[in-house]
């Protein structure tokens, strides 16, 4: 040690001793005048015992002490050690702290050192320890020292390890200063300050990443994930760490600028397309994030197409521009071509690809540039401030072009801006002020007749803040946003129920949109779909895996409810069955029909949401019959979060058939069962769901004669089969009866036959495989008066069979659109291997260095294709595929898929 080392000032002694076991009761602690907790950020970490009798002490960042010494959080850190506890309070200053054992140990010791670091110089300090007492030693902190670390009782019981103490002007990348905010202190707006928005886009364009800047921005994050290292907020199912993307929507809730913003982080993979679906639904605007080095995506034109179908107001963010080959006006193009929309520049960037460092808001021509120090720089900090001329000539020039493109596109699309334009503003154009301008994106966006494009790069942490500005200046409120079944409910509550997930400890948990009306806690609930009441235990608000219990649910909110058993995607909930009959009453006035129908009534349920039919199938099976009934069980709780999710019973084999959306989407069905609920299940090789149709027309009749009982049953029914041409393949028949049916065929009797023809569509004569796009015509029917509606169903279901038989069956195949991304050294090997697969090509586009195939090809040649594509390509190529529609096998395909089915081969 340097005897030289100055000596530091002793602190005074404290009055009050600390506390002992044994006083005030276990886990009561005393705290004395002038010792208290410090408000600076302290890390403590506990390490285990050691053989030479010493006690380590190590740290982590305001975690709170194990256990039920916990109760003196006001006075102290405290640890347990193996049985040993022990105590660490901090003067009232910050710059003392006392180390003691809470069990009365000695502690003993000659010499204190400190060594303390400050921004990478090291000074070291010799401290003389106070005179050792029976229960604590003290340390004094200079309070001119930024950080101080390394202290240790020598030749002690016990020894300090990494005791920090951090000045909070400081930024730091992984432990930002100040605490993170609470759930609790979100705020509570009016109507007008919410927004409910989506993160929508293609696989890997970067929406979880941005959403973890949104959060950490907004303060609800202590530090920044990552989806490579599998530790963001949003991605917090262990299937989607260990993959990197997304496999289940997450929704969070935060505050930004005094307004709430309910964000939902969606999907991008094609088959978990019905989770974006389900919650566009709900959502009053989306944000579509692009690859700035890929432009418009196979799955960005899906999910585009859904949020048109729901009709949603959007902004799109291109993220990456750091990205090597990253090009705005490239991915600007794409937007405008692809998607058949105008984009308003609303920025420019400063540089692209690795000379990415910045931005230019067009409508305010203010330039905002991240300085980054390090890697480590967390994006907090960057420099917003007025273009000049003088600083880059170049750069004005190209802002001021776009200002005024800009300008003349909001006029061609708001009148009321192009008034002004004309009349106040028609000299000069830069006298426009940034306020009018904004307020009429604004009007443009909600009318969804362009969208704002906005730049940044997510992972490099640039241009998230103004993209959260524009979500609360561009994107709706839920009051701004039309729906007519509102004016039918009124004040009274309507919600949709738009999600479940299963809590092992508080059950089913429903995601609800509250659209008019409030909800709290303990409230009873009723289900339009399922005809029943509920009751609603407690109400909580999401934080992806995290909920808080919250008192009241307003309007235009998102929210969980906890106690529904019943509810499901797409049920509308309200208050009480006389409110859903008030509402019906009020929707048949405003009709103008004294006499409701019943499908008038259907009219006040919320639209749902629509879910593909699976395209892959396999067996599943328990290891053994005992775990069957937990196995229906786990799949019954599935299927009620995954809508897309199918679970059948083969009726030959009674085998359990799971169907679902792709190969993805089955292993992750698969590894949930054995996680969540404990069952190592097998599946069965993956097969292709195929569809049958008819070739012909072609009329049957049957007779159904049987006593049971005393009672005769007696049908004939006549019915004729004819295929159907429509653009959209459909596995509902169209039924209709012939004019001497309809005279004399009773109501009642009609839903007995639907149900006849319907069954039997369900599995066709040939291969078992749904029925599609067919008419059907009930010629005659003649029905003895004591014949139940069972029997009727099961005549007309037996001559349906007949009359599909001899109509002739063609086998139906999934066909998918394919989309391949492949350097242009690989291209001609992709296209050999598609054209061996069945592959009709429709156009290879360019992208960048890249070229782009868009061909079809039948589902059942992409079996592998995955791993054979990496193969020929050196793992370069990428590849999407999406359910096109069915078409007919030919005839040498079908007699060879009718022979493997039948084993022959």
């Amino acid at each position: 040690m340097a005897a030289a080392s100055p000596r530091l000032p002793q602190p005074a002694e404290p009055s009050a001793q600390p506390p002992r076991a044994g006083r005030k009761g276990r886990g009561q602690a005393r705290s004395g005048p002038g010792w208290k907790r410090s408000p600076a950020v302290l890390w403590f970490l506990v390490a285990e015992r050691r053989q030479q009798g010493s006690v380590g002490l190590r740290s982590a960042s305001g975690e709170r002490p194990p256990g039920p010494l916990a109760r003196l959080r006001q006075a102290c850190n405290v640890w347990r050690v193996g049985t040993e506890l022990f105590l660490l309070s901090w003067g009232g200053n910050g710059s003392t702290a006392r180390v003691c054992g809470l069990a009365g140990q000695e502690v003993e010791g000659t010499a204190l050192e400190i060594g303390a670091g400050m921004l990478r110089i090291m000074r070291k300090f010799l401290v003389s320890a106070v005179k050792p007492s029976r229960v604590c030693n003290e340390l004094y902190i200079p309070p001119d020292l930024d950080t101080f670390s390394h202290a240790y009782f020598r030749k002690t019981k016990m020894r300090v390890l990494s005791v920090t103490q951090e000045n909070c002007s400081l930024r730091n990348y992984s432990s930002p200063p100040g605490d993170v905010k609470s759930l609790r202190s979100v705020i509570n707006p009016h109507i007008s300050r919410i927004r409910n928005i989506g993160i929508m886009a293609h696989i890997d364009a970067g929406k979880t990443t941005t959403t973890e800047r949104m959060l950490y921005y907004s303060g609800y994050i202590r530090t920044l994930g990552d989806v490579d290292d599998g530790d963001t907020v949003t991605d917090f199912m262990v299937q989607e760490r260990e993959r990197g993307i997304t496999i289940q929507s997450a929704a969070v809730t935060f505050d930004w600028k005094d307004h709430r913003i309910n964000l939902i982080d969606t999907p991008g993979h094609v088959d978990f397309t019905v989770e974006v679906e389900r919650c566009l639904r709900v959502l009053d605007g989306a944000v579509a994030v692009f690859d700035a080095s890929a432009g418009v995506e196979a799955q960005t034109l899906t999910v585009w197409r859904q949020a048109d179908k729901h009709q949603i107001p959007r902004i799109c963010f291109l993220n990456k521009m750091d990205k090597t080959r990253a090009s705005f006006t490239y991915a600007v193009e794409s937007i405008q071509q692809k998607l058949k929309t105008k984009p308003l520049l609303l920025q420019l960037p400063i540089g692209e690809a690795k000379t990415f460092r910045g931005l230019v808001d067009v409508v305010t021509k203010e330039q905002i540039v991240w300085k980054s120090a390090s890697d480590l720089d967390d994006g907090k900090n960057y420099k917003q401030k007025p273009l000049l001329e003088s600083e880059d000539p170049k750069l004005f020039q190209e802002v001021q072009d776009a200002r005024s493109t800009l300008i003349e596109q909001v006029a061609d699309l708001d009148d009321e801006f192009a008034e002004l334009v004309l009349g106040e503003y028609s000299e000069d154009f830069d006298l426009i002020p940034a306020d009018k301008l904004q307020s009429a994106i604004r009007r443009i966006t909600l009318a969804q007749k362009a969208v704002p494009v906005l730049c940044g790069s997510a992972l490099k942490n640039k241009g998230v803040q103004p993209l959260m500005d524009a979500i609360i200046m561009y994107l709706p409120a839920p009051n701004e946003c039309s729906y007519e079944f509102l004016q039918w409910y009124k004040d009274d509550l309507c919600a949709l129920a738009f999600k479940v997930l299963h809590d092992k400890c508080r059950g089913p948990l429903v995601f609800i949109r509250v659209y008019s009306g409030s909800l709290k806690p303990q409230s009873a609930v009723y289900n339009i779909n399922k005809s029943c009441t509920e009751r609603m235990s407690r109400l909580l608000l999401p934080f992806a895996d995290q909920q808080i219990e919250i008192p009241s649910l307003m309007p235009g909110n998102i929210a969980l409810a906890v106690g529904l058993k019943q509810s499901a995607t797409g049920d509308t909930i309200v208050s009480s069955k006389a409110s859903a009959a008030a509402a019906a009453r009020r929707a048949g006035r405003d009709a103008g029909e004294k006499n409701r129908s019943r499908s008038d009534t259907e009219n006040l349920l919320l639209a749902g949401v629509e879910v593909p039919d699976p395209v892959f199938f396999c067996t599943i099976e328990p290891p053994s019959m005992a775990k069957q009934q937990d196995l229906d069980n786990a799949l019954s709780c599935l299927q009620r979060e995954d809508p897309s999710l199918k679970v059948k019973l083969d009726p030959d084999t009674g085998q359990t058939i799971l169907c679902g959306m792709g190969e993805l989407h089955i292993e992750i069905i698969h590894d949930r069962i054995k996680r969540e609920y404990g069952i190592e299940t097998y599946l069965g090789p993956l097969q292709i769901a195929y569809r049958e149709t008819v070739l012909n027309a072609a009329q049957a009749t049957d007779v159904l004669d049987k006593m049971v009982g005393d009672r005769r049953h007696f049908v004939t029914a006549e019915l004729e089969v004819r295929p159907r041409v429509v653009e959209t393949a459909t596995t509902k028949p169209l039924i209709e009866y012939s004019a001497s049916v309809t005279e004399v065929l009773p109501k009642e009797l009609q839903g007995a036959i639907e149900n006849g023809i319907m069954n039997s569509c369900i599995q066709g004569p040939l291969l078992g495989f749904p029925v599609q796009d067919i008419d059907v015509t009930v010629q005659s029917l003649t029905v003895h008066p004591d014949t139940s509606h069972t029997m009727v169903s099961a005549c007309v279901s037996r001559c349906m069979q007949k009359a599909l038989k001899k109509a002739g069956i063609q086998v139906l195949e999934p066909l998918m659109n394919l989309e391949i991304t492949v350097s242009e050294d690989h291209l001609s090997a992709a296209l050999a291997d598609l054209a061996q697969r069945r592959g009709s090509i429709k156009e290879i586009q360019s992208r960048q260095d890249n070229r782009v195939v868009v061909a079809t090809v039948p589902l059942a040649e992409t079996m592998g294709y995955s791993t054979v594509l990496r193969s020929l390509t050196s793992g370069s190529a990428t590849f999407t595929l999406e359910l096109a529609t069915y078409q007919a096998l030919n005839s040498q395909e079908q007699s060879a898929l009718l022979q493997r089915k039948m084993g022959l081969v």
